[in-house]
């Protein structure tokens, strides 16, 4: 069994460490990020790493910077770091601190994809498979060998959440299998090959769709921010986020941004229209675009060129 680091913050990193505790190691260690405003109220919320490794009664650092918590991380004494959706860089000198270094399960089929969003950008990209694999860290980003892999197919009208969902837990087993090949001399690495792809972090703004595209390339938009940051649009100035939609072959030819109901609502690309199913006005719970579209009057259209709302 081994003595371990484990650095992770959001949901899909639970998995892992659940797996990693389950399977016997020692979990010296939890590092996640601060506490954070969450809600309306801004109430400071930890993580759900945090939540778990609370629960678990197991030692937690919460840091948004490791490099500033240097002696904490060399008292841990662990044979091994294990990072899982952290949200941070480990610095150069603190790679070697544990006995085998640090190890990174990453949501991507690597070279391909590198970075914070790899799951985000494969559906935008139209990828049909992708995966996970766990590799060494070293100080370039997500460039270190690989220790294995496991692939999963991308579903015609998976979100990223969905997938990512998936993947955390398929991830996890790979974890479990990586670390104690490690743990007993058996674990080998081989380098990245093939054409290197980034997948940076999606901001707001990429999540704004532009009508004038295809209504495939607006499909993939929308299952890749969803659940975040979540696909919208703005009409007559007002945000509408666009939680699910499927495109409709068969509708009428709509201008882009044309909005067309009632029972049924549908919005004009530059090729098929697309059928809004669920849709979140600003300040709004979610609802059935049908029910939102009952609440508006007149002639309905997307904006497409208001690009600073």
């Amino acid at each position: 069994m081994m003595r371990l680091i484990f650095a992770g913050s959001p949901e899909i990193a639970i998995p892992s460490l659940n797996a990693l505790s389950t399977a016997g190691h020692e979990i010296a260690l939890v590092i996640t990020r601060e506490d954070s405003p969450f809600g309306r109220k801004g109430i400071l919320t930890p993580t759900p790493v945090g939540k778990v490794a609370n629960d678990l009664n197991l030692p937690i650092l919460k840091a948004n910077r490791i490099s500033e918590h240097r002696t904490r991380i060399e008292a841990a004494n662990a044979d091994l770091g294990v990072i899982v959706a952290y949200g941070g860089l480990i610095p150069r000198d603190l790679l070697v601190v544990p006995k085998f270094g640090w190890i990174n399960l990453h949501f991507s089929l690597l070279p391909r994809w590198r970075g914070a969003a790899p799951v985000q950008h494969a559906i935008l990209n139209g990828d049909e498979i992708t995966g996970a694999c766990v590799f060494q860290l070293v100080e370039k980003l997500d460039a270190g060998p690989i220790f294995g892999s496991v692939t999963q197919p991308i579903g015609r009208n998976e979100t990223a959440g969905h997938l990512l969902s998936a993947l955390s837990n398929s991830g996890s087993s790979l974890l479990v299998k990586v670390v104690e090949a490690i743990s007993n001399g058996a674990a080998k690495a081989v380098e990245q090959q093939g054409d290197v792809t980034l997948a940076p972090k999606f901001l707001a703004e990429d999540a704004r769709i532009d009508w004038r595209h295809s209504a495939a390339r607006i499909d993939k938009q929308i299952r890749a921010c969803t659940p975040e940051p979540g696909a919208f649009t703005t009409i007559a100035g007002s945000r509408l986020k666009i939680l699910e939609a499927q495109i409709d072959r068969d509708g009428p030819r709509l201008s882009p941004g044309e909005i067309r109901g009632p029972k049924e609502v549908m919005i004009g690309t530059g090729t098929d229209p697309v059928a809004l199913k669920l849709v979140q006005p600003s300040s709004k719970s979610p609802m059935k675009a049908a029910d939102w579209l009952r609440g508006h009057t007149g002639e309905m259209k997307a904006d497409i060129n208001r690009l600073n709302e």
